[in-house]
């Protein structure tokens, strides 16, 4: 009897910088295992994938509890930064500067470069019909590398099997 392959599906539904990544280097692990790749974006999981938008993505610290001060240079250990700091002008682009800096130094690829790698070894990328109608895109919007806009019922199946993940 033949074993069936794998398959996982990643929907991208946020388009800040640190939401990116969680798909990327998780298809990237997949693929590594012989395991189907597909990526389905949707609402402003688009940016990951829109040729204006993929090289400024950004990371917001307003609302982001998460954030810790130790991402931000400063070595207090686990403290998160306070909210308000996050509304002084040019945090955002300070925060994003800082992330893209420590990516930097881990090796970790940019955005459009990962999607390159990803769609290189395999994964098929996707654009969310709704979405891309709502935003008034096309394909000639998208990156190279994304096969098709698709419904959220033709994602469904063509994924069917798959293990489907929510970002």
């Amino acid at each position: 009897m033949e074993e069936e392959t794998r398959k996982v599906a990643f929907i991208c539904s946020k388009g800040d910088l640190d939401m990116a990544y969680p798909a990327l280097v998780m298809g990237w692990a997949a693929l590594g295992n012989g395991i189907d790749v597909t990526i389905f974006f949707t609402f402003w999981g688009l940016d990951l994938i829109n040729k204006q938008r993929v090289d400024r993505l950004e990371i917001a610290p307003v609302a982001n509890t998460s954030m810790k001060m130790s991402m931000m240079g400063v070595k207090t250990g686990n403290l998160g930064i306070p909210n308000i700091m996050g509304v002084l002008p040019g945090m955002t682009a300070f925060a994003t500067k800082l992330m893209k800096d420590k990516m930097e130094a881990l090796e970790v690829p940019p955005v459009r470069e990962y999607l390159q790698m990803l769609v290189d070894a395999g994964a098929k990328l996707y654009a969310c019909k709704m979405s891309v109608d709502m935003m008034e895109l096309g394909m000639d919007d998208f990156i190279d590398g994304v096969i098709d806009i698709v419904t959220a019922g033709d994602f469904m199946d063509m994924t069917e099997g798959a293990q489907i993940i929510f970002i």
